[in-house]
């Protein structure tokens, strides 16, 4: 029988996130001249580490603030500098979001060898989505994101293809032997299937927008499901909805920032889809060519998301948060959604 990776035996190393103790936290934190008070907490986070720290005195008046330690060897400086960049051009439109602070003129630090980035700390709960106002606000959220998006390009932060989310990924899973033998090539009949029908959509495959009339690429969050916004009642200031992270921001259409929000059943997708469309058309276009990449998107990202639970199986978080990864159950789990997308992906798409 397959089992669940063995990281002990892979990865005999101590992973870096380990040396990452509340005290190097504080020290990280004292480095660039912000000393905690000894309250620290960490927030839920696998990809990186994230806490929240009480200062003694006041930052650009924030007395709490958020400290984020990017994942060691994942971005570099200059990708994690567009990150920030696009924050910035963000906040400087006045869309709701929340850019990391500038401290001594710079807002990315490096510590003990960590990059990291500090925060102001902003509540929010997760948005009702089954209310059609909440998702109409949203969309028109999203539509003055793209909009900041679609005014210039990341130069170094990567693209939402085929390549980096199917080939790289499938590639990976075989040569490290993670696909259960059992269902091996029945996982890579069904993943070729899906990727012929991936495939057909140019903007999925080309390295670069093409400029002649097809969908178009802009930046993105990239990673815009429900957990990642923050709702503020509309009864306290800053109402409505922003994002605090921009960690998975990338190059790719638009709608990928749309289908993450949908779900239930195709009549119920249908409805959803239409309130956003209808905030988001209040600020800008939106290509209905985009909608027949949905189910495309959706197949990237389960490919995607196996490699990204087998490549991290030496940290510590993730066999404990992940248990029911690598088993032969699992794996068939995976076929079975890749047939099933392959229906998804010849039907006809949702409609908005």
């Amino acid at each position: 029988m397959h089992e669940t990776p063995d990281a002990t035996a892979a990865h005999p190393h101590i992973h870096p996130f380990a040396r990452l103790t509340p005290d190097v936290v504080q020290d990280a934190l004292a480095s660039i001249g912000l000393w905690g008070d000894g309250r620290l907490s960490a927030l839920n986070s696998f990809e990186n580490r994230v806490y929240q720290a009480h200062l003694e005195a006041p930052f650009d008046g924030h007395a709490q603030v958020v400290a984020k330690f990017y994942r060691p060897g994942r971005w570099s400086d200059a990708q994690i500098a567009e990150e920030h960049a696009f924050a910035a051009d963000l906040v400087a439109a006045e869309v709701p979001a929340v850019p990391p602070l500038v401290v001594n003129g710079q807002t990315l630090h490096h510590f003990g060898g960590f990059a990291f980035a500090v925060s102001p700390r902003r509540g929010g709960r997760r948005p009702e989505l089954d209310d059609f106002d909440v998702l109409e606000w949203i969309g028109r959220f999203l539509g003055r994101l793209h909009t900041v998006g679609a005014a210039r390009p990341f130069e170094v932060r990567p693209v939402l293809n085929v390549a980096g989310f199917a080939h790289e990924p499938r590639d990976w899973l075989l040569e490290h032997r993670m696909v259960a033998p059992e269902v091996q090539s029945a996982w890579q009949a069904a993943l070729t299937d899906a990727l012929a029908l991936i495939e057909a959509h140019p903007v999925l495959c080309a390295a670069a927008p093409t400029g002649d009339g097809g969908i178009r690429r802009i930046r993105l969050h990239g990673d815009c499901h429900p957990g990642n916004i923050l709702w503020t009642p509309q009864d306290q200031p800053g109402a409505g909805p922003h994002f605090v992270d921009l960690d998975d921001a990338r190059m790719g259409p638009a709608v990928q920032d749309l289908w993450m929000l949908l779900s239930g059943d195709r009549r119920q997708q249908t409805q959803q889809l239409g309130a956003l469309l209808d905030g988001y058309e209040q600020v800008r276009d939106f290509d209905r060519r985009e909608l027949a990449l949905i189910e495309p998107l959706r197949t990237l990202r389960l490919v995607h998301y196996s490699a990204w639970i087998a490549r991290r199986w030496d940290d510590p978080a993730f066999p404990i948060n992940f248990p029911w990864f690598g088993s032969r159950d699992y794996w068939q789990g995976q076929v079975d959604m890749l047939v099933e997308q392959i229906e998804e992906m010849q039907n006809a798409p949702l409609v908005g």
